[in-house]
């Protein structure tokens, strides 16, 4: 009986052990060249205000709008065709460059067949494809096929945004000492960002492809510990008054929330209405999403924008 209690007690104390170590390894992050840190002056990346708009001549206005075009990967697989197809039939037509990708090929919608079924390494694919094909496109969206996307406000937020710099942006979060963008709320890389992650991505020390974790990390958790490695770090997307532009619920939602929080202020409580992405629909509610956003005008009312930012030519757009 002394032996079979001796072994239980071992046993509780290995188990309280192994549990320390899980939560020290859960808070680890990678650690980065202090040098570099050091440079990172942001972390809260704001949309200009109005006011901050008519400092611009409308030279400068037209030739950043023109030159603020977006390269849209979105992660898609057959086994949710509905919501694929949803999304080729919505807000993916003002990207100016939607491409699609896949874990494997589907005869009824287009898309690059990655031949993958890992999720991080279909991803690192995806993007690794993207900054290959890029063209003159300085500006990649990541998103999944259940975020709906409102790209022209996704432009305005980086209007004045030098993308030779390393933006990283989106709904920042934390866990332990690690900051990422959620994956669901979609995610935002200037092409520098995007240069620095596809060259990390051949460090397999830093970044490895199947990744060396007790358990596995999501995709935006392991995307947030490879671009730390190269300086670049998750940025929280916001509008003028500091209101978060990523919203990882639908818009009915965060209404509801926002009628239990702030009844006496439903719309102010519930979102930016510069938001940029909504997450969680049915395909149906984003064809609701599509006739609100792009469809749906009062008569008599002129929205006098600074700017406009039109979808490509060739798209079947709204």
């Amino acid at each position: 009986m002394l032996s079979e209690g001796g072994s239980f007690m071992k046993g509780m104390v290995m188990g309280g052990l192994f549990c320390l170590v899980l939560s020290l390894l859960g808070s680890f992050s990678p650690s980065t060249e202090s040098g570099t840190e050091d440079h990172h002056h942001h972390h809260h990346v704001k949309a200009p205000s109005k006011d901050e708009l008519k400092r611009f001549s409308d030279s400068q206005v037209q030739e950043l709008t023109n030159q603020v075009r977006v390269y849209c990967i979105i992660m898609v697989q057959p086994k949710i065709l509905i919501y694929w197809a949803t999304a080729v039939d919505t807000w993916s037509k003002h990207c100016d460059k939607p491409v699609f990708y896949t874990s494997e090929s589907s005869k009824a919608l287009e898309a690059v067949d990655l031949n993958e079924d890992d999720d991080w390494a279909r991803l690192r694919k995806a993007l690794k494809h993207a900054y290959e094909n890029a063209g003159d496109l300085r500006w990649f969206f990541v998103a999944q096929p259940t975020t709906f996307a409102i790209i022209e406000n996704l432009k305005y937020l980086v209007l004045a945004k030098d993308p030779t710099e390393p933006f990283y942006l989106g709904n920042a979060m934390k866990s332990g000492e690690l900051e990422y963008v959620a994956y669901d709320s979609g995610i935002v890389l200037s092409y520098e960002a995007l240069k620095r992650l596809v060259h990390v991505f051949e460090d397999e020390n830093k970044c490895p492809e199947r990744g060396r974790a007790l358990w596995k990390l999501s995709e935006d958790k392991q995307l947030a510990v490879c671009l730390k490695y190269t300086g670049v770090f998750a940025e929280n997307g916001e509008d003028s008054h500091g209101k978060g532009l990523f919203n990882s619920k639908s818009v009915d939602s965060l209404i509801t929330d926002s009628m239990k929080d702030n009844p006496n202020n439903v719309v102010e409580g519930c979102c930016s209405d510069m938001a940029v992405t909504f997450s969680g629909l049915s395909p149906n509610q984003m064809q609701v999403m599509m006739f609100g956003v792009y469809r749906l005008r009062p008569y008599g009312h002129d929205f006098h924008d600074s700017l406009v930012f039109y979808p490509p030519e060739s798209s079947d757009n709204d």
